[in-house]
């Protein structure tokens, strides 16, 4: 029996939110054909969304956690491919670009240490935005790991499309944090993708300008940056003008897209078509890395545009339409809902499904109701548009006379080959009998199965096909003969050679041999002679050859002596 003061418990409240008149998405049930479309792969650190960096701060590692619930809700991961949990970066990965001073440093600080280690955080610039909060150095490792296992898999050829929506963060610099970011997973992931990939492409369409991978690829020609952001030299973090076109081999092969508050979806859709259509062509990437920030929505808490949801899912699905190796990215964006609205949305775009614009029911529910549970709420017109034709007129034309320096894509014939892949390569160059003796199941050369010939020489010994039956010379005195004098053929000749060498008893370096009974025994000479004109007359060129049988001292059963061509005198 239950009590009436227990009939009102929190447990026994409805698990849902009760939408009356709203719909309810139900989930996709079909699964993928695995050969109907691209190779989708999701990358989702399991516990990445319980992260906190404190409970003012516009950061919320938590939209991960609803993200990816709405997209289990959708039943989108019956249309994905593969879904990943990836393994934890390592510090030596995070080494590849970060300076192992600043990855210690992360390794070690804690909320409880702090104190201790002030002049250090100071130095790392772990500070306001980048505050120190529990478990950080897990934090970062986990969304790192993912980039970089989704960069992996696109080198593998294993997927065609790699997302992880917890990676994205953009302003973290080698030896720093800076914008609520610590560890730059963007660099990271293009190093790993440039192993492989010539070239390379990275479409930032956060609000803010993504000034860390700028900066890493600022002087590099295989790498090609273009930003879309808000700029008005203020806003944070202050970089990302119109002139700012890169260095050295990086001249012209960064581009900045400035903007002003406001911009509508119509203005935005028009320039980011126009620049991004002509930079694949100028610059033909074999990679495409996105970087998805979702506070370039309207609404959001630090953003100052309007673009609506299916306007930035239509950035990602202009991108797709390349097929070009993608691997997307999240990044900004601080409006929990909006955010987690919007990646689902861009999730069912990059594996081709349609989804309804009711929510599907989840444990968030309240965290949608003020929208009664749609996906594509209304969130233009809210900032006023400061953009005008003529002004996007004359970025797009400013971009296309950048790429005109391009003359083609850059080639990369002498580029330096990645530390890690010299010792692949030498293994590689090994021939089987090397590879054996390094795993201590060889001959160590006591045996080959393959015939090597000299040029304009016979192939002679044990395993010759075709072989006379007239005794042969074995490998080993054959060798020793050689090095004193030019051997005569034991096989088929055109003549008689004076001073044949039998392989009964030659040594090496004048030692004794038998002579034919038509050498002179009276000569005795120190060397071995060869004269380039033979003596004897000269027989017809290529006549009866074939009929010609030599006996065992070298006299054709022919009455005349054909043609010597090297005379030996051999004395004792």
């Amino acid at each position: 029996m239950v009590r009436a003061s227990q009939a009102t418990t929190f447990s026994a409240s409805a698990y849902f939110d009760d939408r009356g008149p709203h719909g309810t998405a139900q989930p996709i049930t079909e699964r993928v054909n695995p050969h109907s479309r691209p190779i989708v792969s999701y990358f989702f650190p399991k516990g990445v969304g319980e992260f906190h960096y404190g409970e003012r701060h516009p950061m919320k590692p938590h939209r991960l956690t609803l993200t990816n619930a709405l997209v289990m809700g959708y039943g989108l991961d019956k249309q994905i491919h593969h879904i990943y949990n990836p393994r934890p970066a390592t510090q030596v990965e995070l080494e590849m670009y970060h300076d192992h001073d600043y990855i210690e440093f992360l390794s070690r600080v804690t909320p409880n240490n702090q104190n201790e280690m002030r002049h250090l955080i100071d130095t790392f610039n772990c500070v306001e935005d980048c505050p120190i909060f529990a478990e950080m150095s897990d934090f970062c490792r986990m969304y790192a790991g993912a980039s970089l296992a989704g960069a992996r898999k696109l080198c593998s050829g294993t997927c065609d499309t790699a997302i992880n929506w917890s990676g994205g963060l953009h302003h973290a610099k080698r030896g720093e944090a800076s914008g609520f970011c610590y560890i730059n997973d963007i660099v990271l992931a293009i190093l790993e993708l440039l192993r492989y990939h010539p070239r390379v492409l990275y479409i930032d369409i956060d609000i803010h300008h993504g000034d860390g991978v700028e900066l890493a690829f600022y002087h590099s020609n295989r790498v090609m940056t273009v930003s879309f952001h808000k700029y008005t030299g203020e806003f944070f973090p202050g970089t990302g003008k119109l002139d700012d076109n890169g260095a050295n081999l990086g001249k012209h092969f960064c581009l900045n897209v400035p903007l002003q508050d406001g911009i509508d979806d119509d203005m935005y859709l028009t320039v980011f078509k126009t620049v991004i259509e002509d930079t694949v062509t100028a610059f033909r990437p074999t990679a495409i890395v996105l970087q998805c920030g979702a506070d370039s929505l309207g609404c959001d808490r630090l953003g100052a545009f309007n673009l609506s949801i299916a306007a930035h899912g239509e950035c990602v699905n202009f991108v797709r339409k390349f097929n070009v190796p993608l691997l997307v990215l999240g990044g900004g964006g601080y409006t929990i809902k909006n955010v987690s609205r919007c990646w689902t949305y861009e999730t069912a775009v990059l594996v081709g499904a349609d989804i309804p614009d009711e929510l599907p029911a989840t444990i968030y529910d309240p965290f949608f109701r003020d929208s009664q549970w749609k996906l594509h709420p209304p969130l233009t017109g809210r900032v006023e548009n400061q953009n005008t034709p003529a002004s996007l007129q004359k970025i797009t034309i400013s971009i296309r006379n950048k790429l005109r320096y391009l003359q083609g894509a850059p080639s990369v014939a002498m580029q330096e080959i990645p530390p890690d892949l010299e010792g692949l390569l030498a293994d590689e160059d090994k021939n089987p009998e090397e590879k054996d003796e390094e795993r201590g199941t060889a001959f160590a050369g006591e045996s080959r199965s393959d015939r090597y010939t000299s040029r304009h020489e016979y192939f002679e010994g044990d395993n010759d096909v075709d072989q006379d039956d007239c005794p042969q010379l074995s490998a080993t005195k054959r060798n020793s003969i050689s090095s004193g004098a030019r051997r005569p053929r034991t096989k088929r000749t055109r003549g008689r050679a004076r001073g044949r060498v039998s392989g009964t008893n030659g040594r090496e370096g004048g030692e004794e041999v038998d002579e034919p009974s038509s050498a002179k025994p009276g000569k005795t000479r120190g060397r071995v002679r060869s004269r380039g004109k033979p003596r004897g007359r000269v027989a017809e060129k290529d006549k009866d050859l074939e009929d010609m049988d030599m006996d065992v001292g070298g006299e054709p059963e022919s009455g005349f002596e054909p043609e010597t061509p090297v005379d030996i005198d051999i004395d004792v």
